[in-house]
């Protein structure tokens, strides 16, 4: 088979296509040197889990919300992170913003769902704020003699808007860096140009299972004929077969289609990489974009109280905004489609391994050289938390 298509580049690079292509025809897949262990301790202290939140999720950029879920002015979001309430908003000038969603004065929250609105009272006391979070109004002004409103806004956490997301740190007074800290898969994301995407829609749930466990399910796609095996992702995507890239303590994967193979008998063939295979991206730490060619699915995975216990944000953005009744129900069946694979397919399996880690009397878990990506991500998180693996 001849594989010679016109090069593109970065994240579309037709060379990525030609790697998946080349796997598929060897029948093989990227592999790590060696298997690797990890001790399930990593997957179940308490202590690992408290230093994750402390000195990683709440000192790294986090991709709070995609851009395009705050298309207008004046639009804002109110979503919960790490049990912290967030007040995501664009201004009047169509700057965002992420406030913590706390009334200066008794910590009652004057925001909640999601709409638009340039001000927020608090339902308690009715303080108001700008959406810029400036304290605009205190009723009974008299009890507050000498207060200056310009000290009592709403809490700013440090946050950038960049390659169609919103992005913050969850510690008030940090620096933020977006651009360092995607460092060379910034690329990549600027070449996939989510700012042109449109808003689809989220759900959200809670699954008993480490945020970092749930994390690895998206890393390789040994599983798919197991636990795939009647949706399109098992009859679609090539099982075992994968390329990988890392970036840092970013990875890229590539999961070919099974037509792939056809490319060199039709000469009218898309090679274009989202066209052939399932182009996944781990963004360190949580945040997991499924690329295929009509959207791209945002997967945000992070704790929730306890080491095996997780909450799950998944989000559909479309490449071509719905400005049609028709066009939006279609996008209505692709998202329930693929959210049905995540929440039942998945996430049906995963507190398996949750209950797995939790009783196991076993020291560690196995992950095979063909789980690379899941080894990426172990390795990555074991520097930072000082674990050893071998």
């Amino acid at each position: 088979m001849t594989i010679d298509p016109q090069e593109g580049t970065g994240a579309l690079d037709t060379e990525l296509t030609r790697r998946a292509l080349r796997l598929v025809l060897d029948k093989t897949t990227d592999m790590a040197d060696d298997v690797l262990r990890v001790p399930l301790h990593y997957y179940r202290d308490p202590k690992v889990t408290e230093i994750e939140e402390s000195q990683i999720l709440r000192r790294t950029p986090l991709a709070i919300m995609p851009s395009a879920q705050l298309p207008q002015s004046n639009d804002y979001v109110v979503r919960s992170v790490l049990g912290d309430s967030l007040l995501v908003t664009r201004d009047k000038d169509g700057r965002s913003h992420v406030f913590l969603n706390y009334c200066r004065h008794r910590g009652a929250k004057p925001a909640c769902g999601a709409g638009n609105s340039a001000r927020f009272t608090c339902p308690y006391h009715a303080w108001t704020y700008r959406n810029d979070g400036k304290l605009l109004t205190v009723p009974g002004s008299a009890g507050f003699a000498g207060l200056d409103k310009g000290d009592y806004g709403l809490v700013e956490l440090p946050n950038a808007e960049s390659h169609g997301f919103i992005w913050a740190v969850l510690t008030a007074g940090a620096d933020i860096d977006v651009d360092a800290h995607l460092g060379d898969v910034g690329p990549d994301l600027q070449a996939l140009d989510y700012p042109s995407f449109g808003y689809h829609d989220y759900r959200e749930f809670e699954s008993e299972v480490s945020w970092k466990g749930a994390l690895e399910a998206f890393a390789e796609s040994y599983h798919f004929p197991f636990v795939h095996g009647e949706s399109l992702i098992g009859q679609n995507a090539l099982a075992n077969t994968s390329i990988h890239d890392s970036f840092g303590r970013h990875h890229r994967m590539g999961f070919p289609f099974n037509w792939i193979t056809n490319l060199d008998s039709d000469a009218n063939a898309s090679w274009d990489v989202r066209d052939n295979m399932g182009l996944i991206y781990w963004i360190y730490p949580n945040i997991i974009l499924a690329n295929s060619s009509v959207g791209v699915e945002v997967i945000d995975i992070l704790p929730a109280g306890s080491p095996t216990r997780c909450t799950v944000r998944h989000t559909w953005l479309a490449r071509t905004p719905a400005t049609d009744d028709d066009t939006r129900a279609g996008y209505d069946m692709i998202f329930a489609a693929v959210h049905a694979a995540v929440r039942d397919e998945d996430f049906t399996m995963l507190p398996q391994c949750g209950e797995g880690v939790r009783h196991g009397q076993h020291d560690h878990m196995v992950i095979g050289r063909n789980e690379i990506g899941v080894q990426h991500m172990a390795r990555v998180f074991a520097e930072e938390l000082g674990i050893a693996l071998n």
